[in-house]
């Protein structure tokens, strides 16, 4: 993935296409991520929950997450610590200790690992495998993806505007 069709697949990145296009490109690679059908479903949906890379870590607090069992935040302040993160907005003690053990990051010690490119992508990368949303992406289940990786349809105009952009970036 060049900056110059990331740029085009989201027009909003700006400079941050430089900078993500890398790090993009090999966790596509890394998280077989690899039809343009998969890439502009993971683009879309990347677009959506950063900002286009703006919000590498969620602009709530996180107080809404406390003692939230099924995120595994069991211990005083979890949900602040283990708020959102990452292009994909990786949440919840449980999805950072999976994921830095996947990824051999210490992301329980340091979550603000996953608010720099590389560690953010690859996390995107892993969460996007390990949930399977290839299978929703190669048969354009855009709405059933979308409620794989947000739990409802929050968003979802903003989502599906992101994935037809990417779509035509990679000419679908």
């Amino acid at each position: 993935m060049t900056p110059q069709l990331l740029l085009v697949a989201m027009p909003e990145a700006g400079d941050r296409a430089a900078i993500f296009a890398q790090p993009l490109t090999d966790a596509c690679a890394e998280f077989e991520i690899d039809t343009p059908k998969r890439k502009a479903a993971f683009l879309g949906q990347l677009a959506h929950e950063s900002g286009s890379f703006r919000y590498m870590c969620e602009l709530a607090s996180g107080v809404a997450y406390e003692g939230r069992l099924d995120l595994g935040n069991t211990d005083k302040g979890d949900g602040p610590r283990f708020r959102g993160r990452g292009p994909i907005q990786i949440t919840g003690r449980k999805n950072y200790t999976l994921c830095g053990q996947a990824l051999q990051l210490d992301l329980v010690n340091h979550p603000e690992l996953l608010e720099q490119p590389g560690p953010g992508c690859r996390a995107a990368g892993w969460f996007w495998q390990t949930r399977r949303l290839n299978a929703f992406a190669d048969r354009d289940a855009f709405g059933a993806l979308t409620r794989a990786i947000n739990g409802g349809f929050n968003g979802i105009d903003d989502r599906i505007a992101h994935w037809l952009t990417a779509r035509r970036a990679l000419g679908l």
